[in-house]
């Protein structure tokens, strides 16, 4: 594989970020949908992924397809969660904020307005 090419798969598929599979040419391959953790693109292009159901089998450069995910991360009362979709995440602290009350709904209110305005690390204070 060239040198050009494997650059250009690490910089599209950096480790840590999230991605779903659409095509996989393996018997054993995960479900379609499956979501899985970059672990690194290795010498031949393959993206070395860990997939969230505990497969480990590698995207095979030209032959198998994933998609990267929007992922967000939100720190609320110092938890941070990862997610792999901003639409869940403001569900999420939505319904937060139509369960609490006072300084509680403000710190879920913080995190909201981050979110809609496209932050990818959205903090509560």
């Amino acid at each position: 594989m060239k040198k050009c090419i494997l650059e250009e798969l690490r910089k599209q598929y950096p480790v840590g970020n999230r991605v779903e599979l659409i095509k996989m040419e393996d018997v054993q391959a995960p479900p379609i949908g499956t979501k899985g953790t970059v672990l690194g693109v290795d010498d031949i292009g393959s993206i070395m992924v860990a997939w969230d159901n505990g497969s480990s089998l590698n995207v095979v450069y030209s032959v198998d397809k994933v998609r990267m995910l929007e992922t967000v991360k939100t720190i609320c009362y110092g938890r941070e969660v990862i997610w792999d979709s901003r639409e869940k995440a403001i569900m999420f602290f939505l319904e937060c904020m139509a369960s609490s009350e006072g300084a509680e709904r403000e710190r879920y209110l913080n995190i909201l307005v981050k979110l809609k305005s496209g932050e990818k690390v959205c903090v509560d204070d």
